[in-house]
């Protein structure tokens, strides 16, 4: 099968075409053929090195969501037969023509999503889902915050925000601020030229916002735990801007009742990330049916050969939505 490899770290350029081994079929696992996987941030700092190795997870191959037709099922595997449309999030190994999952990451594709847009959702709409309302809390009539809206799980945690109910400040650079509005925002923020901290202040009477979900880090903290509402809750998704040392005053927390809570689902024990995948599925997967409320949103589309200029497309930061490779004619 062909697949994207790369023999050393670095720039995108390192990324080639090659012809690998088709993966193995464990009990647990679908083999599914490959017809679209979505590109994250996560690949680009697999790319670069970032993980220390090039197997982090399940496959040398880079890539975390596929969606694509069942061709081969484990013995261990429940409620899926060859044929089936599927799905879902991976532990590697989606930049791939075939690609294996364990049948508790995958989902069925909605029947009006065609694979295109299905590659837009696991990944992004699983995090949002698991950051928002499983950690975040988020109900109706809550006000949230959300970082990066523009991007893939920015846009997805916008609609489920939407979807719930919730009063929703977002961050964006001007762009894109129309864009988020049309997903649903209701105050959409430059972050270039506004300090969202003070937007808010002035839009809640200095109440704040039940959630903040945050994928830039450092740069944001403070401006996040200021933000935030008694009784908040600051749902840290990433650290786009930068990591290391934050300081806040323990009095902030304490008499605030403030919680800061962290979630990666790529090092998560693997029981997590199927009650991940089975929470958002229960929750969200009949609202991608036929115009019933949510959207993957897709920004561009790249077949599998130009995975290097979809990789670049990602570093620009000029998407609006999911990059999606493509593998063939039936995407």
């Amino acid at each position: 099968m062909k697949a994207i490899t790369f023999s050393e770290f670095g720039e995108a350029e390192v990324l080639q075409l090659a012809e690998v081994q088709a993966p193995e079929v464990r009990p647990d696992d679908l083999l599914v053929r490959v017809h679209a996987a979505g590109v994250n941030r996560a690949d680009l700092t697999h790319r670069r090195g970032g993980y220390g190795r090039p197997n982090f997870g399940d496959s040398t191959i880079m890539g975390l969501e596929i969606a694509g037709e069942v061709i081969e099922t484990g013995p261990s595997v429940q409620g899926y037969k060859v044929g089936d449309r599927v799905m879902g999030v991976v532990g590697g190994g989606a930049y791939a023509e075939l690609a294996r999952i364990d049948w508790r990451m995958a989902m069925p594709i909605p029947a009006t999503i065609d694979y295109v847009h299905a590659a837009a959702i696991p990944e992004v709409f699983v995090t949002a889902h698991e950051a928002l309302l499983h950690l975040g809390r988020l109900q109706h009539g809550d006000s949230v915050l959300v970082h990066a809206a523009a991007g893939g799980v920015g846009s997805a945690a916008v609609q489920l925000a939407y979807a719930t109910g919730a009063t929703i400040f977002a961050t964006a650079e001007a762009s894109k601020l129309e864009r988020i509005v049309q997903l649903g925002v209701d105050h959409a923020i430059d972050y270039k030229t506004q300090d969202f901290a003070e937007v808010i202040a002035d839009k809640t009477d200095k109440r704040g916002v039940d959630v903040v979900i945050d994928f830039v880090g450092a740069p944001y903290f403070a401006r996040n735990i200021a933000s935030l509402a008694n009784g908040g809750r600051l749902v840290q998704v990433g650290i786009l801007g930068g990591g290391g040392d934050v300081s806040v005053g323990l009095e902030q927390i304490l008499y605030r009742h403030l919680q800061i809570i962290g979630t990666v689902m790529k090092s998560r024990d693997q029981r997590e990330k199927h009650a991940m995948v089975r929470r958002f599925r229960e929750h969200w997967l009949d609202r991608f049916a036929g115009g019933a409320g949510l959207e993957p949103v897709v920004d561009s589309v790249f077949p599998l050969a130009d995975a290097a200029a979809a990789h670049r497309r990602m570093e620009s930061a000029v998407n609006v939505g999911k990059i999606i490779l493509t593998m063939g004619e039936n995407a």
